[in-house]
Order: structure tokens, then sequence, then C-alpha cells
């Protein structure tokens, strides 16, 4: 924990201008990032005694271990410059919208010579009209679909609208009327264009002109006794009806405007949007943060305006954004807002009418959300907070551990051994941080042994990165950055990751890129395993904790405390100890620590199991160069089994569609000197399938087929 006075800067030394700061703790690592009408009064606020801050304030600086700041010349420009610097480093101490997502908008892209109607999320294109955003992406489905009855608009991808064209045959939507069908010449592009023109207005909220036209068109075919017709037009009015009936209009007078509400406690805030288009309601999306500090509803409101018009311009952004408290200042935030749109935008509070009475609306719903957020117990900063500081004491650190690691050995009866490493950084999932392994130092079975060799290759990367970084003074005691978090083989291990689906071992890092350093920059973006944690979690009893610390002395690390979690009566273990640490059932550190240990098995077990399905699905067929999926699937059907392809002739192997002579004789000679798998084993009966082998067809009756892995061995992952 880190003395703020040790790095205050001189109160002289600081401009009494605008501008933005950035904290960054001893990794170089962007914490914070804020902005100021006065730098200098501004943080002074942070260098004041520690019993007078917000305990997360406090937790922030005390984790910092130095300030810098840029000055601008306006508080626009410091806005901005903010928001840009948020986006770029994530600080872990700024507060975060969580629970956000890219929502859905209904989007026409009239820079095409046949516009398309569509569902979009993220950026907005040039050329491209909006409408939304909707909550739900099949609420624009139900509203497209009704509509295309009327405005019969080109809905299908570019493939399906060349092949289309190319066969001269329209989709199932031409041939019901639901599309005007350009891609066969039904309609020219001039009066497609116009077709999507008047979709568009009608989105616009320009309804009225388009049903008086059609009621007028229905009753001149009644007239004139064209019944069908006329049928078809009243339908047409119905479907249009329904479609304005999905958006029930709130404003009276067409107004466009987002209306922002904010519920909040002294520890959290819920933030609530309504959309309003042309009067009517047309989206809706929240987020919740954790208050950072000690913030104002005004500050709250200014940082979820950042949120939504950050990344947007033009219409959309609205001409009326109401809000139950203004920023303060509120003169640079609404100029920050004309400055998107290109022309002026009302940033203002309602008092009376209509619009006063929808904000109550938003702020129901916001309050709403805030008490079912509370109710989730992972993600309550109280709960969390507690949680560290109970490890803490319990494992007797020195402050809580705000980065937590947790390590984890999968295999199959000493197959596919692979490890994981999941991160927490304040209680959280870092998803962005995992990371995965294979073990290579051995072959077999020895959880011990792995967990030395997967804390050896992470910590080695990130001493290799330390000295990259040129943190060592005189570097004594770092590994060569050439060899460090090397394999057996020489190849680098623990890849990148996103939590989700990540590359093998071997496909990390090249020699030359360790050198270069595109690991990341130095300017406090993340670099893999560059970080180190305050906590080490293994999965297991004192065997696996003591290889772990084991490790960490052999690297002559000494400042990372390290514990592990036993399944069987969830004992928590220290190194050098012959008895655990107990915690209570009820703890909020023990529970905690599970979900630590839960996730990392989890992620080791998806990995694990994804190795064991790759090798099962193997076939001698998969060597052949050239052979694709649709001639392995030819030669498997006509044969019935790999074992019978293989005994066949040059010739015979020829008489499969699509198989030349060259292509046949490289088969012959690929499976000849494959070596033959182990039997298929029917897992219902146990009986050896002499005629399969894996990779081909399943088992006689439909039942499971399993290769060379008798059926008591199947499911038990360590």
């Amino acid at each position: 924990m880190a003395d703020p006075s040790s790095y205050r800067p001189r109160p002289g030394d600081i401009p009494d201008s605008p501008g933005v700061y950035r904290f960054r703790d001893e990794h170089r690592r962007v914490i914070y990032v804020g902005k100021a009408k006065s730098l200098r009064q501004r943080l002074a606020n942070y260098f004041q005694d520690l019993a007078n801050l917000h305990p997360r304030t406090r937790t922030m600086v005390t984790t910092a271990a130095s300030v810098e700041w840029t000055v601008v010349s306006t508080e626009v420009e410091a806005l901005q410059l903010e928001y840009s610097w948020i986006k770029e480093y994530d600080p872990r101490f700024n507060v975060k919208y969580r629970d956000d997502k890219s929502y859905p908008y209904l989007a026409v892209t009239m820079n095409e010579q046949f516009p398309r109607v569509q569902v979009m999320r993220g950026h907005k294109k040039k050329g491209v009209r909006y409408f939304g955003p909707y909550a739900h992406a099949w609420a624009i489905r139900d509203t497209v679909d009704l509509l295309l009855r009327v405005f019969p608009v080109r809905t299908c991808s570019a493939g399906v609208f060349k092949n289309a064209a190319r066969t001269g045959r329209p989709c199932l939507l031409g041939y019901i009327a639901k599309c005007s069908a350009p891609c066969v010449g039904r309609i020219t592009p001039e009066d497609h264009q116009d077709l999507a023109e008047e979709f568009c207005d009608f989105m616009a909220g320009r309804t009225g002109t388009y049903l008086r036209r059609l009621e007028r068109q229905m009753m001149e075919a009644a007239e004139e006794m064209e019944y069908e017709r006329a049928a078809r037009l009243r339908d047409d009015i119905g479907a249009l009806k329904k479609a304005m009936e999905k958006n029930a209009v709130v404003l009276a007078d067409a107004t466009d405007a987002d209306l922002i509400a904010v519920a909040e406690d002294e520890l959290e805030a819920a933030v609530q949007i309504f959309h309003v288009r042309g009067g009517r309601v047309r989206g809706q999306r929240g987020w919740v943060t954790d208050k950072v500090e000690e913030v104002t509803t005004g500050a709250l409101v200014e940082h979820a305006l950042q949120q939504l018009y950050g990344e947007e311009s033009g219409d959309a952004v609205p001409k009326e954004v109401l809000v139950p408290a203004l920023p303060e200042p509120v003169e640079p935030v609404q100029e920050w807002l004309t400055g998107r749109r290109g022309s002026n935008v009302s940033l203002r509070i309602p008092q009376r009418g209509d619009k006063k009475a929808l904000m109550e609306t938003v702020q129901r719903n916001a309050q709403q959300a805030l008490a079912l957020h509370k109710t989730k117990r992972a993600s309550d900063l109280t709960t969390r907070s507690r949680a560290l500081e109970e490890i803490a004491e319990a494992l007797d650190l020195d402050s809580a551990p705000l980065r937590i690691e947790c390590y984890d050995i999968s295999h199959l009866q000493g197959d596919d051994v692979v490890a994981s490493m999941v991160v927490f950084e304040d209680g959280l999932q870092r998803k962005s941080e995992y990371r995965r392994f294979q073990i290579k130092g051995f072959a077999g079975q020895d959880d011990v042994r792995s967990m030395h060799e997967v804390i050896t290759r992470r910590f080695k990367r990130y001493l290799a990165e330390k000295e990259r970084t040129g943190e060592w003074a005189d570097g004594s005691g770092a590994e060569d950055p050439l060899t460090a978090g090397t394999g057996p083989d020489g190849s680098l291990a623990g890849g990148p990751g996103t939590g989700g689906s990540l590359p093998d071992v071997g496909a990390a890092l090249t020699d030359a890129e360790m050198i270069t350093g595109s690991l990341k920059d130095d300017d406090g973006r993340p670099r893999k395993f560059a970080y180190p944690p305050q906590l080490v979690v293994v999965d297991g009893g004192q065997p696996q904790v003591a290889a772990a610390r084991r490790a960490l002395d052999e690297l002559g690390i000494d400042d990372i405390a390290v514990c592990g979690l036993a399944k069987r009566l969830e004992e928590v273990w220290v190194p050098g100890e012959d008895d655990p640490v107990v915690l209570p059932r009820t703890s909020e550190g023990l529970y905690l620590l599970q979900r630590v240990r839960d996730e990392a098995h989890r992620f080791a077990i998806t990995y694990q199991r994804t190795k064991r399905a790759k090798r099962f699905r193997a076939s001698p067929l998969d060597d052949v160069p050239g052979l694709g999926e649709t001639r392995k699937q030819a030669l498997i059907k006509h044969f019935g089994s790999v074992k019978k392809l293989r005994s066949a002739t040059i010739e015979q192997i020829q008489e499969v569609p699509g198989i030349g002579r060259k292509t046949a004789e490289t088969i012959a000679v690929a499976l000849a000197q494959a070596a033959p798998a182990a039997p298929a084993v029917n897992t219902a009966t146990g009986e050896i399938i002499e005629d399969e082998e894996p990779g081909t067809t399943g088992g006689s009756s439909g039942e499971p087929v399993t290769a060379g892995v008798p059926d008591e061995r199947r499911g038990q992952e360590t």
C-alpha cells in the first residue's frame, strides 16, 4: 500500500487551468482518469488526510504510485480527452456502467443501389439510416414483418441477392409479396429507392400521409368493385396501425428526446434511458455502476452522457436531452453535445406536463433496476469489499488482494493434461486476462508437477516482461527474455486469451515480438502476463500449494501470497503450515474463493474437453493433403469404414466420385503409413466393433461408439 505523500506533486508544479489527470500504479498501469476546471484545486482534494476521503477514493490513492496531467484550453476539450482516455485505458477505479451492450437498431442501407432493411449493432456507418435503439432484436423483426406488406423493401443478404439474380428466381419473400424482388428485375432501382425512402419516412413518424393514401385507394377500389384489391389494402392499413400501436405516442408534439433517470444509494447507481423519437418510445436501455467516490447525481449524469454520445454524431444525438440533475458546470457538456450533433441541443430538467410524467416513469424503472441489481450477491460492492478484507485477514496479508489469480489442472487419466489461469480484479471476473496452458514438461498424470510447471512458466513471463520494460535497475536475477516463459521445447507458453476461446500455448509470441515489444505499449495499456497478482490460489491442498510456493521461490519472487482451496472440506491451505485455515461457511471470503476456484475449474475442463473431442474425432484421412470434408465423407460412405478403405486397391478408390488416380494413390500411401488405431467400443454393451475405426461411422443399432476408451473412464475429468 503506497503512501500518497510519496508521489504528491508540489502545489506550485500543478497548473491552475483546465486539464485531465491520470493516476498510475507501480506497474505504470492507468487506474483512474479525471478532468478538472482547475487541476491544482482538484488534485489537492486527493492528497488530504486519508481519514477524510471516501473509502473507494482512499483505496485508489493508496494503490496509485504516481499522478500526471495534461493541460487543455477549455473544459469542452477536457471532457473530450477524458472520454478518450477512459475508452483507451479502461481504468479500474473509474465509473463503469456494467451490463451495457451494443443495442440493436433498425437500419436501412440507403448507400446501396438496392437499399436493404436489417438489424444492425455497433458503430454507425455513413449513408445508412438508423431507427432505434430497440431493447430486443425481435421487436425490430416484428415491426419489419408488419411493414413489409406495405413497403416490400429488400431484406436479404448480399449472397442471397446475388444467387437469386444468377438463377432468375426470387426468394420466398418475393413469392409472398413481402419483397418487391429487385434481384430479378420486378422493380427498377429508382422505384426501389423511392420505396425505401417511404419506409424511412414512415419509421420517422410521418405516418398520416400513408394511411390516408391507402384509405383513399381502398375506397376507390371498392367503388370500382375490385374487392380483392380493396381487401388487400384494408389488410395493409391494419398492418400499419398495428405497427404504430407497438410504439404508442407519449409526447404529443412529435418530440425527439432522450430521457435519463438515476437511482442511487451510497455505494451504487442505476441509470435508465428512454429513447423517444417522433413522440414515441423507440427503445430503452440501462446500466449499473459502482460509485467510485462521493460523486453527485449531476456527475453520474455527465458520465452517462459520455457513454451515450461519445461515439455518436448527427441525428443520433437528439435535439433534447432530459435529465434529473444538471452537470456542474453545465455549459461545457451542452457545448460538447451541440458539437456532436452539429446543431443546438437542449439539456434540461423537465418541470411539468407530459415530459415530467414520462421522466417519473423512467425514474421508476431506474429504481427497479437498482433493486434487482442489489439482489445479485456477486455484484454487490459492499459484499466484495468484505470478502477481500476477510481473505486478507485470514491469510495475514498486508492489504486486500485486489488481483487474484487461480490455477487448476485438468486431464483424463493422464491424457490431454492442461491448466487454466483465471483472474479476478476487485472481486470481479477479468475474462480478458484468462490464460490456458498445455503441460509440455512431461507425460502422464502428476498434478503437483503440473502445477509447478504452470506457475513457473507464468511468472517467468512476468519477470521477462518486467526486465523488458526496465522496471529492474540492474536486471540481476532476471531470466533471458528470449527464453523466459518457454516450454521445454523452447516455444513460448500460455498464449493470449479472451476468456472464451484462446489460441494454443504454442501460438503465443515469437522471439522477435519479445524483442520489439509488441506485447503492448508502455503507456499504461494491458500487456500479457505483465501484472502480478497479490494472491495466487491453486485448486488443491498442501502438495499443490507447496509446489506453487516452490516455483515462486525458485524465481526469486517473495511478495506474492499463495493459498490453496481443497474441495473435500473447503479448507484453505497456506505454505509451510500443517493445519489449514478454516473459514466459516457463511464467510463472504470463502464464497469468493469458491467462485474463483470453480471458475478456474470450469475454464480448465472446457479446454480439456475441447482437446479430447478433437483427438477422438481424428481420422487417418485427416493427414491426406488436399482431401476435404466432402470427399472424406464420400469415401467413408462408399467403403463403410477406414479399415475397408485401407484394404481397397487404387482402382477401387477411384470409383468414388471426385477421386482421381493421383488422389487415390496419395490416400493409399497415407493409410498404409498410418498405424491402425485402437478398436472402437460399443459403450452400451462393451462389444469391440471390428469394422469401425475412430473418426468414421457409429456403432450398430445407433449405440454410441468410443475409440479405444473404456466406458468407465469417460466423464472422469480432474
